[in-house]
């Protein structure tokens, strides 16, 4: 597949590999990088600047649900007419807990739904409101393997979380700390011509990783990469920061992505296990901390770094 537009010399080499994956090339210190990735890249905004919270500014998360328990329907016997009552937010909310889109719920079979549907997602959340050891990192995404499953922090605060469909056995995605870097509104897999990655945002060129809106089946189906809904991969694609290129340099990183944990294959699927315990799937702070805590200075590092490159010439930087 041919590129048309604009590359700069840091990144001519680049292989699609997950529903799709990569185009475009370069190479940092981080600890996956030599990233790669192909088609139309965003070319209206290289740097996001939204007013930057003080890193210790008092804020906090909201109530976590504790009166909430699940049930489940069989979709054969009673699916179609029961999504047809519900508001297209409690939707969103069964496709949420089910790790599925419309499109594939009604072959997952065993739909979860909760006894009262929460006013706020995050309500629901099995990331904590709230990580105290990420209060000076200003954005951060978390990939949760075990659970399919990503959250978004800012200032240790969690912002949204969300169903994932991850890699699949033969084609696991690699656990570790990636940073954002390019994003195309739409871009195509250099795999298979007929798969359109909508809202995607590349975190690993060479491997060709990222998160994009694709197909969620219940389970983990892609070629590697992230796949969200498309609702959640256009709020990601719009809060994520990309790299910063200067001169055709990497000048500074995007927003830092861990991903994280082993999903159980074979066994029955994480999130059926609310059916008998509503907090089966809640991850522990102490976990998260101790998964983050390694990675803590490199991440400020970069995160110091990109304040200050950061400005109207930064802002001007186009992939």
């Amino acid at each position: 597949m041919k590129y048309s537009g604009f590359l700069p010399s840091i990144a001519l080499l680049g292989v699609f590999a997950c529903n799709g994956t990569a185009d475009r090339t370069a190479t940092t210190d981080s600890t996956h990088t030599t990233l790669t990735g192909t088609t139309a890249p965003d070319t209206t905004r290289a740097v996001q600047t939204p007013a930057a919270k003080e890193p210790n500014a008092p804020q906090s998360g909201i109530a976590p649900a504790t009166d909430i328990t699940y049930s489940y329907f069989r979709f054969k016997d009673s699916g179609k007419a029961r999504m047809r009552d519900y508001t297209p937010e409690q939707k969103k909310i069964i496709y949420t807990l089910n790790r599925a889109d419309g499109g594939h719920l009604a072959s997952v079979d065993t739909v979860i739904f909760p006894n009262k549907f929460p006013a706020d997602v995050r309500e629901i959340s099995p990331f904590p409101q709230e990580i105290p050891a990420l209060r000076e990192v200003k954005k951060m995404v978390l990939f949760s393997y075990p659970i399919q499953a990503f959250a978004a922090y800012e200032n240790g605060v969690l912002t949204k979380w969300g169903p994932s469909s991850m890699g699949r056995k033969t084609k696991q995605t690699p656990e570790g700390l990636y940073f954002a870097n390019w994003k195309a509104k739409e871009t195509t897999s250099t795999v298979d011509d007929a798969w359109k990655l909508k809202w995607n945002f590349n975190i690993q060129n060479k491997e060709g990783i990222g998160w994009h809106q694709y197909a969620l089946p219940g389970y983990p189906a892609s070629h590697s990469c992230l796949r969200l809904l498309e609702t959640d991969a256009q709020w990601l694609y719009d809060w994520a920061d990309m790299w910063v290129l200067q001169k055709d340099q990497l000048a500074a990183q995007g927003t830092p992505t861990l991903v994280f944990g082993q999903y159980p294959w074979g066994g029955r699927r994480p999130w059926r296990n609310l059916l008998d315990n509503p907090h089966a799937n809640d991850i522990p702070v102490s976990e998260i901390e101790a998964l983050v805590q390694p990675h803590l200075q490199n991440i400020l590092e970069k995160q110091q770094q990109r304040e200050g490159v950061a400005g109207p010439a930064a802002d001007k930087q186009a992939l």
